[in-house]
């Protein structure tokens, strides 16, 4: 190859990759309790991505309780996400997987990001744990995105937490010794709560304001946390986004016996001893359907010793403000408008949702409505960043994501003890209750109609 040539291969190489650079990073710095952490200042709204929150599960953590995180000397920089947990992933990366992942996973994943406005102090908190059957997904996607949320002074944190076998695992060799043994995505989502408890003042939260929240499997986090003890004062409002489970927990006995049939398809008999129960790669459980998923909530007495289910049946659920729903293109709303009922039967009130907007551009795919998720783009104002949107939304569509992303925001910013919302230029949402109010987001904005008359979800 001639000089000249070469060099015109070096430049176009040069030119190429810079081309293709992140943008510049404008630092900030906060003082967290393990160490200071440094993020990126975009438009007046602070961003930390890959902020650790528990020690990383692996080895011999694998299956237990998270731990608290080491403290680090100098500046961690905060810039990047992390990986997400491990999951199943289409093998050449180049598309997302039905949770919305792809790429690399590692077990290391008990991280968070936080999107925090500029220069506030003892601002409100969203803490969002995602969706994904609980065997799926990250708190990184793009639609979850708290720009929106910061702009109308609301802190977000955008939750990792262990999926499949390794979330919700039993097994005789690893439920021996001092508890609690499985649950451990539940486990996360508290350690996560413990770290918002303690840290969030110095991004300038309240962490007496703090709003748990979650859609779908993330909806079932926040169901489960109702009824926790160890989540008890960790938060004071709720939000569940068509997820609201509410079945029985599951057996100890139960969960084991799902675990050994599913260990079976691997060739790993009940005798398994911890350390090589450890030694199984993560892939390997991820990429066998029969573990893939892991089990359930697992009943147990000392940690988690009844369902949500059973703690709303008897009144002793953590009674705080409650904002549920589901898309009118789904099921899901009799066990919403049911929740709503029993939650909002007596003290603090609940506010029930459907959302019955189809997009332009998805009419031809949604004939029946908008399907599990539609909302997501819309309550967090993410439309140019969702997958689901871009350049394909128009004005109306911009409109209600404003105007439902300020109703959301609202019930965020609301003082403890209110029973009045007001949100999108002045819309009343009144509280669930006898006359079965329910706030319908059509394209024309929301209107409270009778939720008792509306089905469960498409017309047959």
């Amino acid at each position: 190859m001639r000089r000249s040539t070469l060099m015109l291969a070096i430049l176009l190489a040069t030119t190429a990759a810079s081309a293709q650079m992140p943008p510049k990073v404008n630092p900030v710095t906060v003082q967290s309790a393990a160490g200071t952490l440094q993020g990126d200042d975009q438009d007046d709204v602070l961003v930390f991505r890959g902020v650790p929150y528990a020690a990383p599960p692996i080895g011999p953590l694998r299956w237990s309780a998270p731990r608290p995180v080491a403290a680090w000397k100098g500046v961690r920089t905060a810039v990047a996400h992390e990986p997400p947990c491990p999951q199943p992933v289409m093998p050449d990366f180049t598309s997302a997987n039905p949770g919305g992942v792809n790429g690399a996973q590692s077990e290391d994943c008990l991280y968070l990001e936080v999107y925090a406005p500029e220069a506030v102090k003892k601002a409100p908190v969203l803490v969002w744990f995602h969706g994904g059957a609980f065997f799926l997904g990250a708190g990184h996607l793009p639609s979850y995105e708290g720009r929106a949320n910061a702009r109308q002074g609301v802190i977000t944190v955008d939750v990792n937490y262990r999926l499949g076998a390794l979330a919700n695992f039993n097994h005789p060799a690893l439920d021996r010794g001092p508890g609690p043994h499985g649950n451990y995505a539940l486990q996360d989502a508290v350690a996560a709560l413990r770290w918002v408890r303690d840290n969030i003042t110095a991004f300038g939260g309240d962490p007496d304001n703090v709003t748990v929240a979650g859609q779908s499997a993330g909806g079932g986090i926040v169901t489960g946390l109702l009824s926790l003890p160890a989540a008890k004062g960790l938060f004071g409002k709720a939000i569940i986004q068509s997820g609201a489970l509410l079945r029985p927990d599951i057996t100890p006995e139960e969960s084991t016996e799902k675990t050994l049939a599913g260990l079976k398809d691997i060739d790993v008999g009940p005798d398994a001893t911890p350390e090589s129960l450890r030694q199984i790669s993560a892939q390997t459980f991820v990429g066998t359907p029969s573990l893939m998923r892991g089990t359930f909530f697992v009943k147990d007495s000392a940690y988690k010793p009844v369902s949500t289910i059973e703690a709303l049946t008897a009144g002793t659920e953590t009674d705080v403000p409650l904002l549920i729903g589901s898309n009118s293109g789904e099921g899901g709303f009799a066990a919403a408008r049911r929740f709503a009922e029993m939650a909002g039967d007596q003290g603090a009130p609940a506010w029930l949702y459907r959302f019955a907007h189809t997009p332009a551009w998805r009419a031809p795919e949604w004939k029946a409505g908008p399907i599990h998720s539609a909302e997501l783009m819309f309550t967090f104002d993410t439309i140019d960043q969702s997958s689901w949107g871009g350049d394909r939304a128009d004005a109306t569509d911009r409109t209600l994501a404003r105007v439902m992303n300020g109703c959301w925001t609202a019930f965020v910013r609301m003082a403890p003890g209110s029973r009045r919302l007001r949100c999108g230029n002045g819309f009343e949402w009144k509280p669930y209750g006898k006359a079965g109010e329910v706030a319908e987001f059509r394209s024309t904005g929301p209107v409270i109609i009778d939720a008792r008359a509306l089905p469960d979800g498409p017309p047959k």
